[in-house]
């Protein structure tokens, strides 16, 4: 029995301190993964079971005010991060076929570390959009699309943190910075009331930039089979599936959601 516990600690250390870059590894919700994954269960029963439950007999709560700030909120911090990622990376000194990561504490790697560390803090975040539905009682907007989509993506960006903060893998986040500012405004004119909806029929267009934000993702990390710069080719076999599964959800709720609505404006006609 020591023998086991002593392996499982020296493998537990390996895993989370020893392969660790150590310039992330002590900021707060890196070192293990034990606070992001309690968030995300407490996440996932609330939204799954008790908030449900707690909403059955009670009117959905008026958000207004709250959701026109958390999404401006929104909209500022992918502002932020679109820039920084261009400006610190891929407008300046990246390569655009294969980027490694730069794990030397200068300040020009360190701000590239703690952007991306700031795009999982945003991630994290994020996990308001669907307590927000439960608390409006929004239910047929939690989708397994989106369930997936806020489950998945702090579970990677946590990686990245911990293990990879930069190179090849951050021009993800930059191009889903880039829509974030677009849906997160989109929202946030909906949130301000009936009076703005007349402005929102470029809501389809959304789907259709997150089609395509996947399509140069695949294209982008695909260019690691070919070019080795030390980035991780392992890699791949994450974000190739994950890029080609989000498409076909994304183009499965596009074609269900807008293809339908043609239909019922022919049937008006």
């Amino acid at each position: 029995m020591a023998l086991y516990n002593n392996s499982v600690t020296a493998f537990y250390d390996f895993l989370f301190t020893d392969l660790a870059d150590p310039r992330t590894n002590e900021w707060f919700l890196i070192r293990s993964p034990m606070p992001g994954l309690t968030i995300l269960g407490a996440y996932l029963y609330f939204v799954l079971s008790w908030g449900p439950r707690y909403m059955r007999h009670r009117k959905p709560f008026d958000l207004t005010n709250l959701l026109v700030v958390y999404n401006m909120a929104q909209v500022f911090v992918s502002v932020f991060l679109f820039c920084e990622g261009l400006d610190a990376c891929w407008l300046r000194k990246y390569s655009w076929r294969c980027e490694p990561v730069d794990f030397s504490d200068t300040p020009e790697a360190m701000r590239v570390a703690r952007g991306v560390y700031i795009y999982f803090l945003a991630k994290m975040s994020e996990l308001l959009d669907t307590v927000f539905f439960v608390l409006r009682k929004k239910d047929k907007q939690i989708t397994f699309l989106h369930m997936y989509h806020h489950t998945a993506m702090p579970m990677v960006s946590w990686g990245c943190t911990k293990y990879y903060p930069g190179g090849h893998g951050t021009l993800i986040g930059v191009i889903n910075s880039f829509v974030h500012i677009i849906m997160y405004f989109y929202y946030m004119m909906s949130a301000m009331g009936p009076q703005y909806h007349k402005y929102l029929w470029w809501k389809k267009y959304i789907t259709t930039l997150q089609m395509g934000q996947f399509c140069l993702t695949f294209l982008h990390s695909l260019q690691l089979l070919f070019h080795d710069c030390g980035y991780p080719r392992w890699s791949l076999f994450l974000t190739l599936p994950n890029a080609i599964f989000f498409y076909y959800l994304f183009n499965d709720f596009y074609c269900k959601a807008y293809n339908i609505a043609k239909k019922k404006d022919a049937k008006q006609l």
